[in-house]
């Protein structure tokens, strides 16, 4: 349920429901199912969200049901000469070096569109929509950033 209902709209519910099995199985009953009862509540009062499973179900559909396309040339390691000569790696924009991001560059195929992840706003995930709106309006609409 903390992956799969509340996901990005409470990202502490996963670590919590961790941190619950872990003293179960450290400090046994009756200790532990005060940690299990502390999870269930905190399970219920989460804000919820399926932004993301919804995203990978649909990320998986797509290449299930897609044709096999190569990987574009500046995501390719170079570890030869001839992959260089090639063009591997060329035009990388590296996340940390990239005053952009490296949001501008392509991460599908040529010709591959996909919107995958749309955050609802519910909860922590209010702040990843903010971020997702800014990204866009910053880079395009998301094109590029292979969402």
């Amino acid at each position: 349920m903390a992956a799969e209902d509340i996901g990005l709209a409470d990202p502490q519910a996963l670590r919590l429901c961790i941190a619950a099995r872990d003293t179960v199985e450290f400090l046994g009953s009756p200790e532990g199912d005060l940690a299990l009862a502390q999870a269930v509540v905190y399970l219920a009062l989460a804000p919820k969200s399926n932004s993301v499973y919804v995203a990978w179900k649909t990320a998986l559909n797509a290449v299930r049901e897609g044709e096999s396309l190569p990987i574009p040339l500046h995501l390719r390691n170079a570890p030869t000469a001839l992959m260089r000569q090639q063009g591997y790696g060329r035009g990388y924009a590296y996340y940390f070096d990239d005053p952009e991001g490296s949001f501008r560059q392509d991460y599908l195929p040529d010709g591959v569109q996909l919107d995958l992840y749309a955050p609802i706003g519910e909860g922590w995930e209010a702040r990843v929509t903010d971020r997702w709106r800014k990204l866009r309006d910053a880079h395009g609409d998301g094109e590029s950033a292979g969402t």
